[in-house]
């Protein structure tokens, strides 16, 4: 099953961006977002491209890792304007 038979845009999701390979220096990062396509813009617009690997969502009752992520932020029904490539 795709992550976009398990998601809703539309509802509330939380994030956690791991520390990486310095995660036992680095804290876990937690953001609740009022919508799930919030939370994919956050994850791979608004934090480093180098993040969203030790980046999860989770919402619906599932957790979605970085391929995911980028499945869904691709996907069709994004409802969001995408950064214009530079």
């Amino acid at each position: 099953m795709s992550a976009m038979e398990h998601f809703s845009f539309d509802n509330p999701a939380d994030v956690f961006v791991g520390g990486g390979r310095q995660r036992s220096r680095l804290p876990i990062v937690y953001k609740r977002f009022a919508t799930g396509a919030e939370a994919v813009r956050f994850a791979v617009e608004l934090q480093g491209a180098d993040k969203l690997t030790f980046t999860v969502i989770e919402a619906d009752e599932g957790r979605f890792d970085a391929a995911d992520i980028r499945s869904l932020y691709e996907s069709p029904g994004y409802p969001l304007p995408r950064r214009q490539a530079s």
